[in-house]
């Protein structure tokens, strides 16, 4: 513990300052020495630093989806380059490069959130063993050693022994129930982070390593959680309680407005925005004409929760735009082709007739035509020619509807029939 302690000794001040200041806020209401002003303290201070690290947890959703979509690429990487771990090692970093990725990037939020938690944890340890620490003095270590949360003192662990627990002013049984109701609700808050992540927000026409590997640590964290919490003392428990807590919501969020492309969370999102851009004929928000955007630059790349929502939008009577926008069919439409190509067009522009189909007794006798244009084309019998014209020709005299364009009868020089064979 002393080395953990040395290596962060540079964060316990700064820790123990912000716990204080927050507890001077909440010690005017709820008394000094009580535990909602210490406990309240202890959540002001983790709400504080994960609003700090707010940039690094958009820069973490990022880094999974880059990691998720290069997954097949990396696999390709692996079997060509089984033999050789070097090459393989340079082709995985050459893939980073280009991509713009970094696999250490998804860890961020909880490495940069690691020094503030040791540093807790070494200041509530302090106060656990009667040690000052920081800017904490005597006055506020007996303060916070009177500070009890549900019957459990700020520093009481579930391992420790009765006497040490006796001697916080507190009962064995009611420090382990406490420590096991909260270990029970860090492990679950922990485990329904992970399960939301995994149903909802991943991919499902993708199916790669990575996912096996988020399912794994959807297990695995919980225990690991359940086996150091019993070794945590309460004030730490709450600190870890309520991050978890803070990462859940959060994530509901990111699922909620900015779900994974191609994940159940997407189908449900887009199921949303066509009912209110169907209602309003507009998009609400910049996210909104973002997200439409992406969607139309897409193209055939769309995957089918995106042409189902551009289609919907047709059939409505509006059309989305290039810049995000949506428009009704009266303005500049945008023409869905069956690849997924975007062209635009006017809605006002006069549709082409399609010619009636003839029925196939109407193309043996050489189709029909109306009554007004038969009046003006010229007929096919030629009635003006005398009746007799024929045998003045010198040819035999038959039937006008015998003519040379008969229908059936090819024209030219005619191939004489073979005699009959008596």
């Amino acid at each position: 513990m002393d080395t953990i302690a040395s290596l962060f000794s540079f964060i316990t001040t700064p820790v123990s300052w912000v716990i204080v200041q927050f507890h001077t806020v909440y010690g005017t209401i709820f008394g000094p020495d009580t535990g909602w002003a210490w406990g309240l303290s202890i959540v002001s201070l983790v709400i504080l630093i994960r609003i700090c690290l707010i940039p690094l947890f958009v820069k973490q959703i990022k880094a999974t989806r880059a990691m998720q979509t290069l997954q097949p690429e990396m696999k390709k990487i692996q079997e060509r380059y089984k033999n050789d771990k070097q090459r393989q090692s340079e082709e995985m970093m050459k893939l980073y490069k280009e991509s713009g990725t970094n696999p250490l990037s998804s860890c961020l939020p909880i490495l940069a959130q690691s020094p503030f938690f040791f540093a807790l944890y070494h200041v509530l340890n302090g106060i656990a063993t009667g040690k000052t620490i920081g800017v904490i003095d005597d006055q506020l270590l007996a303060s916070a050693r009177k500070a009890h949360i549900v019957g459990a003192p700020l520093a009481a662990k579930f391992m420790d022994s009765t006497d040490k627990v006796t001697a916080l002013g507190a009962t064995l049984t009611d420090v382990r129930v406490v420590t096991a109701v909260m270990i029970i609700l860090m492990s679950a808050s922990q485990f329904y982070t992970q399960r939301q992540l995994m149903t909802k927000n991943v991919d499902t026409t993708v199916k790669t390593p990575f996912m096996q590997q988020q399912k794994m640590l959807m297990y695995v964290f919980p225990v690991m959680f359940a086996i150091f919490g019993i070794n945590f003392p309460v004030g730490v428990l709450v600190y870890w309680l309520t991050t978890n807590v803070w990462t859940m919501g959060q994530q509901m969020y990111v699922i909620h407005n900015n779900p994974t492309p191609g994940s159940k969370a997407q189908a449900a999102y887009l199921e949303r925005l066509f009912k209110h851009v169907s209602h309003h004929g507009k998009t609400r928000n910049r996210r909104e004409k973002a997200i439409v955007k992406a969607i139309v630059v897409k193209g055939r790349d769309r995957n089918d929760f995106e042409r189902k929502f551009i289609n919907g939008l047709n059939k409505a009577g509006l059309a989305a735009q290039p810049d995000g926008s949506v428009m009704t069919s009266d303005g500049a439409a945008v023409v869905q082709a069956e690849d997924g190509t975007t062209t635009t067009a006017t809605a006002t522009a006069p549709r082409r007739q399609q010619p009636k189909r003839q029925t196939k007794s109407q193309r043996q006798s050489g189709g029909t035509k109306p009554a007004d244009e038969a009046t003006e084309s010229p007929s096919l019998t030629k009635s003006d020619e005398p009746e007799d014209a024929p045998a003045a020709a010198g040819k035999k005299p038959g039937n006008g509807a015998r003519s040379k364009a008969q229908s059936g009868q090819r024209k030219g020089p005619q191939r004489p029939k073979s005699p009959s064979k008596k």
